[in-house]
């Protein structure tokens, strides 16, 4: 039984989980959608009563049936690299290769259905409100007066984007930023922005779920700082321990948004309270490991590696 992951060749955290994985004897297919058609081949039967189908990459072949797990990791966009790509190939390569894995009765890390709608912020709060965290207030507007009344409300607030960092830097993007009630908020009729009333911290969380294991680290905040992603400090990530309210919560998210791996985002204030700010269907967690030595590859690869459910059975999650 083979683990399939979806990703690029340049994923180096990727490759932590793929050596933990051959420890352990368990064989693996990497699969970059962008090299379909091309380096790699798809073929799917759904003739004579039954499925079956087979993917090849470098002369390894996967049967559907010899499916393990999914790892949906950093996969690139079907076709990519293909001699002549345009749209209709891309859509056409998607249909082929991710209908023929749903077809297959297999576990999933995360389930590309439940990980496209894990990506929407705002349905992110309303799922972390229903979980119990602490969440701080928040607006999503195109309606300049709206985000005004909002500051004057709650008076330092931090704008930011709630797709995440844009990739080519648009005119229109304003990185995470601390506002007032004073500033210009004419620009919010030019597109959606995203509203949270500032929490003053002493720390950021990460904290990372693989199945049922959680992974907290903490790293202590600078004076004034705003975005933990952004600016040198003197201080490192170092393992904390998860409250149990938070465990509690953080099993119901997981539970409600159908997912096996998620990377949590917290703003720790004075008094303790973990404040959600998101949740990263996919986050990075290589450099939470190599700081704080915690065991999360090793979790993804366990998680991985135990035995598909039968084929008959419906969709597991778990």
């Amino acid at each position: 039984m083979t683990v399939l992951i979806l990703t690029s060749e340049q994923d180096v955290t990727a490759d932590m989980v793929v050596a933990e994985l051959h420890e352990r004897a368990v064989p693996v297919m990497r699969l970059d959608p962008a090299d379909l058609p091309g380096r790699a081949v798809l073929s799917a039967d759904y003739a004579h009563g039954d499925f079956d189908g087979h993917l090849s990459v470098g002369g390894h072949v996967l049967s559907m049936g010899g499916l393990r797990s999914v790892w949906v990791r950093r996969p690139g966009e079907p076709a990519a690299h293909a001699t002549e790509p345009s749209t209709w190939l891309t859509a056409e390569t998607r249909q082929a290769l991710y209908g023929m894995l749903y077809s297959a009765s297999t576990r999933w890390m995360n389930h590309p259905r439940n990980a496209e709608q894990a990506r929407y912020k705002p349905w992110q709060l309303r799922i972390a409100h229903l979980s119990g965290f602490a969440v701080p207030p928040t607006v999503v507007t195109t309606a300049p007066r709206v985000a005004q009344q909002f500051a004057e409300e709650y008076r330092d607030v931090v704008v930011k984007s709630a797709s995440g960092p844009p990739p080519d830097d648009p005119e229109l993007a304003l990185p995470t930023t601390l506002i007032g009630p004073d500033a210009d908020f004419s620009a919010v009729a030019a597109g959606p922005a995203l509203l949270q009333r500032y929490i003053p911290k002493r720390a950021d969380i990460r904290l990372t779920c693989v199945g049922a294991r959680l992974f907290g680290a903490r790293k202590r905040t600078a004076p004034g700082q705003v975005d933990g992603r952004y600016g040198d400090t003197e201080y490192s990530w170092e393992p904390t321990v998860v409250p149990d309210r938070i465990v509690k919560s953080v099993r119901e998210y997981l539970a409600l948004a159908g997912l096996a791996y998620a990377a949590f985002d917290f703003a720790e204030d004075d008094e303790g309270v973990w404040w959600f700010l998101e949740c990263n269907q996919g986050g990075q967690f290589g450099f939470i490991e190599l700081e704080t030595g915690q065991p999360i590859a090793e979790a993804i690869a366990h998680w991985l590696a135990r035995r598909a459910p039968d084929r008959r059975s419906s969709e597991s999650r778990w």
